[in-house]
């Protein structure tokens, strides 16, 4: 489907496993980091046009990473950004969204419904 790497993000090995491989059998190229040190190098390296970003990580948090690649001159274009949170109340979108994030996603999240979005979130960069 996609040679492009997407970035999925968190500190849970659990979570890294289960998005790898929904997004490996719905067949993109998926790249892991597991914190937000790492996510910055490899966003910046790799390009990627979608992350998926853990909102609490070790060193850096995911807010602090999205506002990075929000403010970076690195990015040769913005990834559409997608956090990942087991807080689901107002406070935390509304935080997310001021540092520059598209998209918040609760977990426990359905792979089945990951794997929907992404591809209509790629179809729609595509079309753009």
């Amino acid at each position: 489907m996609s040679a492009e790497p997407l970035l999925v993000v968190d500190d849970s090995p659990l979570i890294l496993r289960v998005l790898t491989m929904v997004l490996r059998k719905a067949g993109y190229n998926v790249e892991t980091a597991t914190d937000g040190d790492e996510a910055l190098e490899k966003a910046r390296r790799l390009q990627p046009p979608l992350i998926f970003l853990d909102a609490m990580m070790p060193r850096k948090d995911g807010y602090e990473v999205a506002r990075e690649l929000r403010r970076s001159t690195d990015m040769k274009r913005q990834p559409y950004i997608i956090m990942l949170t087991a807080l689901d109340d107002k406070v935390d979108h509304d935080r997310a969204r001021a540092a520059g994030v598209d998209e918040v996603m609760v977990k426990p999240f359905s792979p089945t419904q990951v794997a929907e979005r992404v591809r209509e979130i790629l179809e729609r960069a595509r079309a753009a």
